[in-house]
């Protein structure tokens, strides 16, 4: 069973209502098994973090970066969280907002060769 933290699942709901443009843009090419016919969760807990797309059947997990993403505190706390996943047999894939929006399809293809 997937362990996550109970304490997160107000926010996770929060952040589900709240997508950020790039993030609805991508959940409109991954909803409803539209890739490769494999299922993704939005805003998904695993342990004490909530990441942005998550396949359950790959253990693939894509998360899309802001600019807070790219100060020296949140390329820190990325790297921790990368590592934790990785711990956890996780692959984590990582894409700019901006990649989302001029590169959609290149976006696709590299999320659909890690399913």
């Amino acid at each position: 069973m997937l362990f996550y933290n109970t304490k997160l699942k107000k926010l996770s709901r929060q952040l589900r209502s709240n997508m950020t443009d790039a993030e609805k843009f991508l959940w409109s090419k991954l909803r409803a098994k539209q890739l490769n016919d494999r299922q993704f969760n939005r805003q998904k807990i695993i342990g004490n973090y909530i990441v942005d797309f998550y396949c359950p059947k790959a253990n693939l997990i894509v998360e899309l970066d802001g600019g807070q993403h790219y100060t020296n505190e949140g390329i820190k706390k990325d790297m921790i969280r990368d590592n934790y996943m990785s711990e956890q047999g996780y692959n984590v894939l990582r894409f700019s907002d901006r990649e989302i929006f001029e590169n959609l399809n290149g976006v696709i293809e590299k999320i659909f060769q890690n399913l």
